[in-house]
C-alpha cells in the first residue's frame, strides 16, 4: 500500500508551488503596471489630445499576440464611444492598407517594434502621411523611431520562466489601451446614456435603457394638501412606508414634499406643533423626473442631491414615487 502520509506530503508540495508560481505572475504583472504607472507622462497627453482631435477613425494594428490584445482595446474604444478598426499587421501589407484613410490615425503595438510585418507596415502608413502612435517596450526599436508619439511599456522581463511567453508585455499594452480608453471618455463626458446607446442588446442594455414608467407604478403615492395637519402628514407617511409624502396645492399641482427628515426637523424647532400645516414644514421645489426618462437618469439625480426619493411628474401632475431602492434592484448602480 501506499505511505498516504507521503503522498499527502507530495500533494501539499504541489499545491504550494503551484500557488507560489500563480502569486509570482501576478506580483510581477502588478508591478510592471505600478511602474508604469509611474512613468507615463507628456507623451500619454498628447496621445489622448491627437486622438480627440482626430477627424477618422483609429486603426490599432499589430501582429503574434499584440494583436490579440490589439483586438481586445478595439472593442474598448468601440464601446465607448471612440470608434475604432483593427487592422492585422501582416494583412495591411495585402490589401489591408485600404482600411486606412487620410484621416485616421494608426496606433500600433508591439513589444520589439522591429518585427518584418511591422517594420513594413509603419514604412508604408509614413508615406501615406497618417499620424501614428507606437505602444512598445522597446523605445530604440524601427516603430519607436518612426511614430509620431512613443508610449513605452518600459519592463524588465515576461512572467514566464523562460522569458519568452507574452505575459507582462500583453498585459502592460492592455493596460495602456484601458487608460486611454477612459481618458478619452472622460474628456468626452461620456455617460450613462451613451453607454446605453452602444449597449442596446443582452441585459446589461436593457437595464441602462429602462424607463422610470416600468419601474414607480407598483409604489404607492402619499401625497397631502398643503392644508393638512401635521398630524396626518405623519400618518400619511408611516403608511405608505416611502418616508416621504408630496404636497399638493388645492389645484392637485405639487409644491413640495415632506421627509423623515423635515418632522425631525420641525420637532427639533417647535415645541407645539398642534397649529401647523403641511406647508409650514415642507420642502419647496423638490426634485422630479418624467415617466418617460431612463432609469439612469433618475439616479444621477439622486445621485447629485444627495436624495433617496424621486417625484415622478408630469406637467406639475403628481404620476408616482421611485425610490433608490427601486433602482437599485433593477441593478442600476
Amino acid at each position: 500500500m501506499p505511505n498516504n502520509r507521503s503522498f499527502f506530503k507530495e500533494v501539499t508540495n504541489l499545491e504550494k508551488n503551484i500557488l507560489t508560481n500563480a502569486k509570482f505572475v501576478l506580483g510581477a504583472e502588478s508591478e510592471a503596471i505600478e511602474s508604469l504607472k509611474n512613468t507615463i507622462g507628456d507623451e500619454f497627453v498628447k496621445s489622448v489630445q491627437l486622438i480627440l482631435n482626430c477627424k477618422g477613425k483609429l486603426v490599432v494594428t499589430g501582429v503574434g499576440k499584440s494583436a490579440n490584445i490589439a483586438t481586445k482595446i478595439v472593442a474598448t474604444f468601440n464601446s465607448t464611444g471612440q470608434p475604432a478598426v483593427f487592422m492585422h499587421a501582416a494583412d495591411a501589407i495585402h490589401g489591408d492598407l485600404g482600411l486606412v484613410s487620410e484621416s485616421d490615425i494608426v496606433m500600433c503595438l508591439s513589444k520589439s517594434g522591429n518585427t518584418t510585418e511591422i517594420k513594413n507596415l509603419i514604412s508604408h502608413i509614413k508615406i501615406s502621411g497618417n499620424q501614428i502612435i507606437a505602444i512598445t517596450a522597446n523605445p530604440d526599436s524601427f516603430l519607436a523611431k518612426n511614430a509620431d508619439i512613443l508610449l513605452e511599456t518600459k519592463m524588465d522581463k515576461e512572467a514566464c520562466p523562460i522569458n519568452l511567453a507574452p505575459t507582462v508585455s500583453t498585459t502592460l499594452a492592455l493596460a495602456m489601451g484601458d487608460a486611454l480608453a477612459v481618458c478619452l471618455m472622460q474628456e468626452r463626458n461620456f455617460s450613462k446614456n451613451d453607454f446605453a446607446r452602444l449597449h442596446p442588446g443582452g441585459s446589461l442594455g436593457n437595464k441602462l435603457r429602462m424607463k422610470v414608467s416600468a419601474i414607480y407604478p407598483n409604489n404607492p403615492i402619499p401625497y397631502v394638501l398643503t392644508d393638512t395637519s401635521v398630524k396626518d402628514v405623519i400618518i400619511e407617511i408611516s403608511k405608505n412606508r416611502l418616508g416621504i409624502t408630496a404636497v399638493l396645492d388645492p389645484l392637485k399641482n405639487i409644491v413640495g414634499v415632506i421627509t423623515d427628515g423635515d418632522i425631525r426637523r420641525m420637532l427639533n424647532d417647535h415645541d407645539d406643533f398642534s397649529l401647523l400645516k403641511s406647508q409650514d414644514i415642507m420642502s419647496k421645489n423638490p426634485k422630479t423626473i418624467g415617466k418617460d426618462s431612463l432609469g439612469i437618469d433618475a439616479l444621477q439625480i439622486m445621485e447629485d442631491n444627495n436624495i433617496t426619493q424621486l417625484l415622478v411628474s408630469e406637467n406639475s401632475k403628481l404620476e408616482g414615487f421611485v425610490h433608490l431602492h427601486d433602482l437599485l434592484k433593477e441593478g442600476l448602480s
